[in-house]
């Protein structure tokens, strides 16, 4: 067994026992480039081998309109943490509905970035017991925070994140840390670390520097 699946399954292990109520909520967080879309379906593909239904969303059905992500600038820091997201729609469409007293109908998307205007796919409900597997950026920003029943911050430095999501191929930016089209990024992370402290406040902090092994840093015990 390799210790990237060894780690996915110790996870899958923490999170089965963990009451929903009626749906459980997990958080995977982390830079851009430190791999939370992988990790996330990885995860969420343990689960349902062991007869888990999983809903798998991203924080990028939920952007918000053009006009205001930029509305500080378009190379704004504080810009990028503060405004890149309707955290006010993500949690009517999808985080309460599935959270105590919710509807369990939910939406796993609501707006396309790419085309700035909003969707409107058909609401879903939620059997009881399900598992949603949420990744994205400052999942664990004060607006979000009491919506999670256990989260994962993915440790990644920027040395290693950012000619990782640069890899990606073109749109995607320098390689490069510390190029001027990078700062919009790296340093609006910064001023989430400083105000949110996702590494302090996950359930469970996964060092996925290298993907062939990542391992735990820390790990909160559960109530």
């Amino acid at each position: 067994m390799s210790l990237r699946t060894a780690l996915l399954r110790a996870l899958a292990d923490r999170l089965e026992p963990q009451p929903a109520a009626p749906v459980l909520r997990v958080a995977v967080d982390g830079v851009d480039g430190a791999g939370k879309t992988t990790f996330a379906d990885e995860l969420a593909g343990v689960l349902r081998e062991r007869g888990r239904t999983v809903i798998r969303a991203s924080v990028d059905g939920f952007h918000a309109p053009r006009e205001v992500r930029y509305r500080r600038g378009r190379t704004s820091p504080e810009g990028f943490y503060r405004d890149s997201y309707d955290l006010a729609g993500l949690r009517s469409a999808l985080l309460d509905p599935l959270g105590p007293g919710g509807s369990g109908r939910y939406r796993t998307s609501i707006f396309d970035h790419t085309t700035d205007s909003p969707v409107h796919p058909p609401e879903e409900v939620a059997p009881p017991g399900s598992v949603l597997i949420f990744d994205g950026l400052f999942l664990h920003r004060p607006e979000l925070r009491d919506v999670w029943d256990d989260s994962v911050f993915l440790h990644v430095p920027f040395g290693v994140s950012v000619p990782r999501g640069a890899a990606r191929g073109p749109g995607y930016g320098s390689p490069d840390p510390h190029a001027a089209s990078n700062r919009r990024y790296v340093e609006g992370h910064r001023l989430y670390f400083r105000e949110a402290d996702p590494s302090g406040r996950a359930g469970v902090v996964v060092d996925n520097t290298d993907l062939a092994a990542p391992f735990v840093v820390r790990a909160s015990a559960l109530a």
